[in-house]
Parts: C-alpha cells; structure tokens; sequence
C-alpha cells in the first residue's frame, strides 16, 4: 500500500526566484566585461568574459531546469519531472570540470609565453566583477544546502567570483612589478580550487541518478525502527531513493504478525518513516509470513 500526499515543491523551485536575480546580474556583468576587454583590448579579461560565459549558460540551464521540474507528474512521467534538476547539476558540474581543464591548459600556454596585460583597465573591471559575483554568492549560500541544481549555480558563481580575485592579484602583481608571469600562476591556483568540489557535486549528482540510499537517510536506522513497530515480523527489500534533491522516498515490503490490523500498521508505518525521516513518499506491502518465499527479490 502507498501514500500518496501532494505534489512535493522541490528545494530548487522554491529558490527560483534568487537564481533569476543571479543570473540577471551575471548576465550584465557578461556584457560590460566584453565590452571592457574589447575597449581596453585585453585578452585576460575577454578570455575571463568566455569563463562567464559558461557559468551565465549554467545558470540559465539550472533555472530551466527548475520550470520544467515543476510539471505535474502524468501517465509518462508518474514521478513528475523532478529529475531534470539533477540532470542540469550533472551538466554544470562537467561544464565547470571542463573549464578547470582549460584554465590549467591556458595557464601552461602562458607559462611559456606570458603576454603583457593592461593590468589598471582590468583591475578596474575585475574589481566590478568581484562585487557581482559576491552578491550573487551571498544569494544562492543558503539555497545551495539544500539542491544539488542550486549548489552548482552556487559552485558556477563561486569559480567566477575565485576568477576575480585571481585576476585582481595578478594586476596588481603586473602593475607592481611587470612580472607577468603572475597571470597564469594564479589561473592555475583557480583551476585547481574549483576541481575538487566539482567532483563532490558530480558524485553527489550520479548518486541520485543510480537511485544510491541518500546521504542523509540512514537506511540501517531505518530498518531497525520499522522492525521495533509492534506487529511486523520483519522487513525485507527495503529501498530508500532520491527523486531529486530533498525529496526522498521508499518502499518495503513487511510482514505481519497474526492478529494486527493491516491498516493501522500501515498508519504506524508510514507516520514512522516519514516523521522521524527525512523521507516524504513511502511505499509499504504488508505480507502474511510465507509470502515472500515466492517473490523476486532486489
């Protein structure tokens, strides 16, 4: 037997609205950079500008994500589309693994061949950058705790804001000292910051996507507080799953001992897991002893 409360609103959609605001800014920011590095004929800053680029095009994604993840579930989708926020994590966080990659191959470019900058024009507009993406950080902090989808926009706006800073440093250190070296230096300092906790959120990401038991579910708990519920014997092809982020759900199969009313068991059950869980769709089938002898078991 199966609950079936609702349409569960998934974390990414209820922060919408801050991934617009976010991405509106990054947007603007794109344009002024582009137009900055042409004006001041900067490759740094227009190289920074294609960096941006990526992660406007990450967040776009994210929140298209979200829209389509609001959909109602229907005949072919009886789960909904809540999947799509994980999907759009898994692009950004190869997107951002990519551009990690790059910059570490332009930094070894540069290294050999390190070209003389404009360091007071890009300072100047790094510094802008810097602010926006500080503002877009401080937006997204709190949303990315609780969506894969919304912790990548956050990881796309945090490389964009290590890439400011870096390329802050090294102005300074060029217009100080002429030492242009400090260019890829610090691009590959970023391109090594950002990799680590890109490969966290990916992991986490193809976790949901092979329906792995959520990090924060502790399955064994689970079964032990079920199987302590008077009147189940014992509980067996317990699956615990994430449809995306903090949206969670399961389903056993449990057998009963004689003399219990199915239904109240089935209360029992479900308040159970889903009161002292961070589990919100629950699927039980309550089963006389003997039964599961001829079932197929996963």
């Amino acid at each position: 037997m199966e609950s079936t409360p609702t349409q569960t609103v998934s974390a990414g959609s209820r922060h919408k609205k801050n991934l617009l605001i976010v991405l509106c800014l990054s947007g603007t920011y794109l344009i002024a950079e582009v137009i900055g590095g042409i004006v001041t004929n900067s490759l740094a800053l227009l190289a920074d500008a294609a960096h941006m680029l990526t992660d406007v095009v990450g967040l776009l994604l994210a929140f298209i994500a979200i829209k389509i993840g609001e959909r109602k579930a229907d005949p072919s989708r009886t789960y909904g589309y809540y999947r799509t926020e994980i999907l759009a994590a898994v692009v950004n966080a190869v997107v951002l693994l990519g551009i990690s990659m790059y910059v570490l191959f332009e930094a070894y470019q540069r290294f050999q061949n390190p070209p003389e900058v404009q360091s007071k024009s890009m300072l100047i507009v790094a510094g802008i950058g810097l602010i926006v993406n500080i503002i877009g950080m401080m937006i997204l902090r709190k949303d990315s705790e609780g969506s894969l989808n919304m912790k990548g926009a956050y990881f796309e706006v945090l490389s964009d804001m290590l890439t400011s800073v870096g390329v802050m440093i090294a102005g300074v250190i060029m217009l100080t000292t002429g030492w242009y070296y400090a260019d890829p230096l610090i691009s590959a300092a970023i391109g090594l910051l950002i990799f680590p906790r890109t490969w966290r959120l990916l992991k986490e990401a193809i976790n949901v996507l092979l329906e792995g038991t959520p990090k924060d579910v502790d399955i064994h708990e689970l079964r032990k507080s079920l199987e302590q519920i008077p009147g189940v014997k014992n509980i067996h092809d317990l699956h615990v799953w994430s449809l995306t982020s903090s949206v969670n759900a399961m389903s056993g199969h449990v057998v009963k001992e004689a003399g219990y009313s199915q239904n109240q068991l089935l209360k029992t059950l479900t308040d159970t897991t889903v009161n002292n869980f961070k589990i919100s769709h629950t699927t039980f089938q309550i089963e006389e002893e003997g039964y599961e002898e001829n079932e197929v078991h996963l």
